[in-house]
């Protein structure tokens, strides 16, 4: 049986916690529990140690006739995902379901602060610092240091490229680094080219910084989603991540705002203008929660570094998991690059369809093209900090957006919903801007709505989590695979359809976003598609077993001799 010590016990000296791998206590076994599924017969394989969860086999199996089934059920995401049963337990105004524990209710809390509360603040300085260079550039940016033409959006496609090319390596570091260090360290590298950007003399010398804090950032959005897929179960990790969302959202807000406080307080104090002290700025405060980070971030259930969580609730959690049918270790040893890993990813229909899905998701937005900045400054009846201001308006709209958006996907227990009401407005909004030749009230309603497009990225991420779920280290490689082509497709399309010279009217670009839109709505019914056909394929894991009406037949055969099988041990 392992030792369990208090959690400040295992404090080492400096700022890193010790690390932990919790093992299960020996005789614990309930063996009256456990029915839906268990995959792993392997003694050596963490889910084999789980102990059994605390529903029996009749209460948990539920027998379906394939006759039952009507041609709407398809829009029905949780068909085969949950038993009518556990379904039963959710109701979309609780904020948890009805059977979770005391003890479940205190680790999700805990979670949320340690997991989600962080990832806010982290990816809140992450934007800070890739959108400040839009406020830069209206700042004064330009003209002191000679910027013109394109120099802009070629500018924003270094970072791209940055953050495209070092996302690579975390296909491997995803699922075997702890996370719990490679992220603060990463934050704080990337502060420190935010820093060096305040000293650009010319334009060559802020690309190479804006190079490298995208180098540094590039796995930031991932690994957290990462992260939330390893700790949360199927209609709790939405508004999770939507929490975590929020950050690009204030990232955007406040870059405006601090810009403006910046320009009308600090600039040429020093002898430094507004914009230079903007980078500086950023750059404290990203270091700051890079430090937070080596305490906050929990790792993940496999081995968990948190000082703030028990064993008794890292056993829990993966208690939860196992629940949820998410596994957080590999049912085989393999290596990175085993041929049936790789044969596994690019044979099944996940790699592809998820990441067409992610482009489309990637390029239904215009907000990081500066259109709206651009626009309010040819205006010209604003003042520099005016403009500032006025850019926090189109985020704080989408942070609105984006709560509704995460809490209807998971409290209504439908993400295809959720995804389409997202991009309505989107596409309206970018409708009327392609137009352009509109009244200015219209332009002003459209350019509010840029930020409604994002709001269905949380759900989006969440579903590939679990549509990943049985194998972290597939889901890990997937995860990359689809954001590394989103993020290049961004990359080389910027640089066509947003045209610095073309602003404030971007008709390729205005029409580009809401056909992308539009489409990330109609293939988001190919994703529901194949994402029922698998957990219909599945169905006996999830405690759902299919019988067809020809001589009463078990569908799900597979799942059932499984299920029989746990049973009888």
């Amino acid at each position: 049986m392992s030792c369990v010590l208090t959690p400040w016990s295992r404090l080492k000296w400096g700022i890193f916690p010790v690390e932990r791998v919790v093992e299960e206590p020996q005789g614990s076994e309930d063996r009256s529990t456990h029915v839906v599924y268990s995959k792993e017969k392997d003694s050596e394989s963490f889910a084999s140690q789980t102990e059994s969860l605390e529903s029996s086999p009749s209460d948990t199996i539920e027998y379906r006739r394939s006759s039952d089934r009507k041609w709407y059920h398809f829009f029905d995401e949780y068909e085969f995902r949950q038993s009518k049963k556990v379904r039963s337990t959710h109701k979309w105004y609780h904020w948890f379901n009805e059977n979770d524990t005391p003890a479940e209710k205190k680790l999700i809390l805990k979670l949320d602060v340690l997991l989600c509360f962080y990832s806010m603040m982290a990816y809140w300085v992450k934007y800070l610092d890739q959108t400040n260079l839009n406020n830069a550039y209206v700042s004064g940016l330009k003209e002191s240091i000679d910027m013109k033409g394109n120099d802009l959006v070629h500018t924003q496609a270094v970072f791209t490229v940055g953050a495209i090319v070092f996302q690579i390596p975390f296909m491997y570091i995803l699922y075997k680094v702890p996370l719990s260090y490679v992220l603060p360290i990463l934050d704080i590298c990337w502060s420190c080219f935010t820093l060096g950007s305040y000293k650009a003399t010319n334009v060559p010398h802020l690309q190479a910084m804006r190079f490298f804090v995208g180098v540094f950032e590039a796995p930031g959005y991932l690994a957290y989603q990462y992260l939330f897929g390893s700790w949360y179960k199927v209609d709790e990790i939405t508004r999770r991540s939507m929490v975590y969302y929020i950050g690009q959202y204030l990232g955007v807000l406040t870059s405006g705002l601090l810009q403006a406080s910046i320009y009308n307080s600090l600039n040429m104090v020093n002898g430094l203008e507004g914009w230079r002290w903007m980078f500086i700025i950023d750059a404290i405060i990203s270091f700051a929660v890079g430090i937070i980070g080596f305490y906050a971030i929990p790792g993940t259930p496999k081995q968990c570094y948190s000082i703030f969580l028990t064993d008794e609730e890292i056993l829990l959690a993966r208690k939860r998991l196992n629940k949820n049918n998410t596994a957080i270790d590999v049912t085989e040893q393999r290596s990175f690059f085993d041929k049936k890993l790789w044969k596994k990813v690019f044979t099944s229909w996940h790699v592809y369809v998820l990441t067409l899905w992610n482009i489309f998701c990637w390029n239904n937005n215009n907000g990081t093209s500066g259109a709206y900045l651009l626009w309010l400054k040819s205006l010209k009846r604003y003042s520099v900090g005016k403009v500032n201001q006025l850019s926090a308006a189109t985020p704080a709209v989408g942070i609105l957006w984006l709560i509704l958006t995460g809490c209807y996907a998971d409290l209504f227990h439908s993400r295809w919903q959720a995804i389409i009401w997202s991009q309505v407005l989107n596409i309206i909004g970018n409708v009327i801007l392609a137009v352009w030749y509109v009244p200015e009230g219209a332009k002003w309603f459209a350019f509010i709505l840029q930020y409604t497009g994002w709001a269905m990225a949380p759900v989006l991420y969440s579903w590939m989590n679990d549509i990943c779920r049985e194998d972290p280290q597939y889901r890990a490689i997937i995860l990359v695979i689809m954001n590394i082509m989103a993020q290049t497709s961004v990359a080389w399309i910027s640089v066509l359809v947003w045209k610095t010279v073309e602003a404030p009217r971007y008709l390729k670009g205005f029409t580009f976003t809401a056909c992308s839109a539009f489409s990330l709505s109609v293939w988001t019914f190919v994703v529901l598609y194949y994402y029922k056909r698998q957990e219909r394929q599945n169905a006996a894991k999830n405690g759902i077993i299919l019988v067809s009406d020809d001589h009463n037949e078990i569908e799900n055969a597979h799942g059932a001799e499984e299920i029989d099988e746990v049973n009888r041990s």
